[in-house]
């Protein structure tokens, strides 16, 4: 019996040693008492922990009986440790303070909005963007934000993509990387298809819609997206990330990190690839790129050295579905020739440095330098003459050879570099918040043009230049902004930018045209508003600022460089409310955006039949913005947006080709009060989460976008058609022995397979017909159309 007892007693010790506790509790503001959704916990030295939900709980299970030392950790404030026995479940509460210098995040604060800043963002965090991140473009994973519409060319997200917030499109969207500017100095563009995956390697994304705060880089005319690559982790990592999905959509991505060595080092690398068939016919993309970051955290200075590359291939899908075709043949490619690729790589260079001067004062700098070099090969049939190339007619046997077919090159191998900074000073009450910032970059880009092969060869070699002409941009800024605490909770807000260009050209265009000229700006954009901080997380704010913007590109190449288009100058209004309590958060503001001499494409064709833009001198934007989330129960969270605007141009003419006269000319028609072309008057989405289960979510995503013009005649034949798609989405985690986490993600994209098109262009022109004056007016529209229904589905593991 006493054996017995003894057994029973030792068996039950035993149990007792394998229970599984759980450990949970709130994270909150422990000036304010306000949750903190996003708050990382973990118990150190054993791979555990959790993240607080969006009322600020956490929750950690099966943790064995026994001693531990918890961290826990939001970007803002200071990390807590907490010395810790478990011996049963226990409900634990933490209150962290703001930080005084959170380093890494003070890298991005001179160009972000805060909390108090008089002007319209949202924030999205790593975790949302990691909910879709399954190798599409960074365009898809913000498609559900305020006001964004994507769209791609391929059809599916892969390659090729772009964005238009408030119907501005990617050329008057400020991105910066870390502060650095991203947008290509020369067409104020970002390609995405640049930078494959870089999602994964990405901490947040701050979206400010509107002029927005001074940035560096292109000005911004729509909106601005503010990219803060990976910061450090505590603890080493792994993860290895494997998706494939319709059209032979594949990805794959790992991903390591030392964390902390020595409390002051930390390494952080990822490598990717994506390829994908596309949906459109040919329309492959094959797709690498990688990620490496290090850095020395001290006490109060860190040091820091990020390197990111992409390369890409693809198949090129630029002159879209023609619209007679959309209901027979949505796939359809005009481009036959197996080898008509856009073929691009860039590097990335960023040394940064982010510091506590003292307790008042905090300064961060940056050099940075890409490197990128590319080419598009085309097919060119007969169709073109010779001397559009720079080759005298060819002479065989007496027969003279005005056209043939050639293979031609069209190359950019350009350089970027520079330095920006930031200096920002916090008076000793915390009333006054200043930053003096800036930067200075610099463009230097080559454009020229090959011929790789001539099915009849006259006198030329292989890989002559037809054109060849170089680009160098100079782009200085400096700016002072501030914020001040007037009275409790009443902020008043300025913000002063000096932006300063000198451009110059050399050389032959890809036209034949001499273009070697020079020209420069100078603009001044000030903006001012206040914001009051009212009882229960709510901010009022309301602001007025100024942009400039030169002219891109194609205005100076394809214009006459005594008839260069003017800069654009844009008014903005912002006024509105957001609100962040507990387990709800809504936002409203109204917007007025005021245009002086917007420039658009009219018809109008230069003096070699290039199609040029001209400004428009009056036109605006004007709208409201609803967004909001509410989480119902633990099992149920419900959010949304919607935006309702109207966007007009007071006067606008257009110019037709005419090919029924006698003597090609144009023929000019002027029209009133026209809607700006990629403008839908409502953009709204909708997302449902459900957590019927530990570990698993399931997501309706909803999204749908009003009619829009594709150019500013307002012409009902030249329009995309509203359209209304959902998105079903299942992530499943679970927490196995043999990995610290596995997470399934399946995303079903257009659940109703509506056939719809985001994207598009159109032409006009007269041909000879029987309409009266012998003639009839041809309209022809491109269309970019997007996929029915079809999947992604990922596996992650986490170590």
């Amino acid at each position: 019996m006493k054996k017995l007892v003894f057994m029973l007693s030792v068996m039950l010790m035993s149990i007792g040693a394998m229970a599984q506790n759980r450990l949970s509790g709130t994270v909150t503001d422990a000036e304010t008492g306000e949750t903190l959704p996003g708050a990382n916990i973990i118990l150190e030295g054993t791979g555990r922990g959790s993240t607080t939900d969006m009322i600020g709980r956490y929750q950690v299970n099966r943790i064995p009986a026994g001693d531990y030392d918890v961290r826990v950790s939001y970007v803002g404030y200071q990390t807590t440790r907490s010395s810790i026995s478990i011996s049963a479940d226990l409900e634990l509460d933490f209150s962290l303070d703001k930080s005084l210098l959170s380093t890494e995040e003070f890298i991005v604060t001179a160009t972000r909005a805060g909390q108090t800043t008089p002007t319209t963002f949202k924030t999205i965090s790593k975790e949302e963007l990691n909910k879709n991140n399954l190798g599409q473009d960074i365009p898809f994973l913000l498609n559900y934000t305020p006001s964004v519409v994507s769209h791609s060319d391929a059809g599916a997200g892969v390659g090729y993509t772009g964005l238009r917030i408030r119907g501005s499109d990617q050329t008057r969207i400020n991105v910066t990387v870390n502060g650095i500017p991203l947008n290509d100095a020369e067409s104020h563009g970002v390609f995405w298809v640049n930078m494959p995956d870089f999602a994964s390697s990405v901490e947040n994304i701050q979206i400010q819609r509107g002029v927005g705060t001074s940035t560096n880089g292109a000005a911004t005319f729509g909106a601005s997206l503010n990219i803060q690559t990976d910061t450090k982790r505590e603890e080493s990592y792994a993860e290895i990330d494997n998706g494939f999905g319709s059209f032979n959509t594949r990805r794959h991505t790992v991903k390591a990190g030392t964390g902390l060595l020595n409390n002051r080092w930390a390494v952080d690398a990822r490598l990717s690839q994506i390829t994908s068939d596309g949906y459109i016919d040919r329309a492959f993309s094959d797709l690498r790129s990688y990620y490496l970051s290090g850095g020395y955290y001290g006490d109060n200075h860190v040091f820091k050295m990020n390197v990111f590359a992409g390369a890409e291939q693809t198949y090129q899908a630029w002159n879209g579905v023609p619209e007679n075709l959309l209901q027979t043949n949505r796939t359809f490619n005009s481009y036959t020739y197996e080898n008509e690729t856009d073929n691009y790589q860039q590097q990335h260079y960023q040394f940064i440095y982010a510091g506590n001067l003292d307790s008042n004062w905090k300064a961060n700098a940056a050099l940075h330098y890409t490197k990128g070099a590319g080419y598009y090969e085309q097919f060119r049939p007969n169709d073109r003459l010779l001397r559009n190339y720079g080759i005298q007619p060819i002479v065989i046997g007496g027969e003279t050879i005005e056209r043939t077919d050639i293979i031609r090159r069209r190359w950019l191998d350009n350089d970027f570099y520079g330095a920006t900074f930031s200096l920002n000073y916090i008076s000793g009450d915390g009333r006054l918040d200043a930053i003096l910032g800036g930067g200075a970059n610099r463009y230097d880009g080559d454009h020229f043009g090959e011929i790789i092969w001539m099915r009849v060869a006259g006198d030329t070699d292989i890989r002559d230049r037809y054109y060849d002409n170089n680009a160098v941009k100079d782009d200085r800024n400096i700016f002072l902004k501030a914020t001040y605490e007037v009275v409790d909770q009443l902020y008043l807000f300025g913000d002063l930018q000096y932006r300063g260009i000198d451009y110059r050209f050399v050389g032959i265009n890809n036209d034949l045209r001499d273009i070697s000229g020079f020209q420069n700006y100078h603009f001044f954009n000030p903006k001012f508003g206040f914001s009051y901080e009212a009882a229960k997380g709510k901010t009022f704010y309301a602001s007025y600022a100024v942009a400039n913007r030169e002219p891109v590109r194609r205005d100076f190449t394809d214009s006459p460089l005594t008839e260069i288009p003017r800069p654009e100058n844009l008014q903005n209004i912002e006024a509105g409310v957001r609100t962040q309590h507990n387990n709800f958060q809504y936002g409203a503001n109204l917007y007025y955006m005021k245009y002086n001499d917007q420039l658009v494409l009219t018809g109008q064709l230069n003096d070699v039949g290039a199609y040029i833009r001209e400004n428009v001198a009056d036109s605006y934007r004007a709208g409201i913005e609803l967004d909001g989330a509410v989480m119902l129960s633990p099992k149920w969270t419900l959010g949304g947006n919607i935006a309702f605007s109207r966007n007009k141009i007071a006067e606008f003419t257009e110019f037709v080709d005419d090919y029924a006269a006698e003597v090609f000319q144009q023929e000019s028609f002027t029209y009133t009060d026209t809607d700006i072309a990629f403008s839908p008057n409502v953009v709204g989405s909708a997302m449902i989460d459900f957590r019927p289960i530990k570990g698993l979510e399931i997501s309706l995503l909803s999204k749908y976008v009003d009619s829009q013009y594709l150019d500013n005649t307002q012409n009902e034949n030249r329009k995309l058609d509203a359209f209304f798609t959902n998105d079903l989405r299942f992530i499943y985690k679970i927490s196995p022995r043999f990995v610290k986490e596995m997470e399934f993600t399946l995303l079903v994209n257009n659940i109703f397979n509506e056939l719809y098109e985001p994207n598009g262009y159109t032409f006009s022109y007269f041909l000879p017909g029987e309409a009266a004056g012998g003639r009839e007016l041809v309209t022809e529209n491109f269309y970019y159309p997007m996929a029915g229904t079809n999947f992604l589905a990922g596996v992650s593991l986490r170590f």
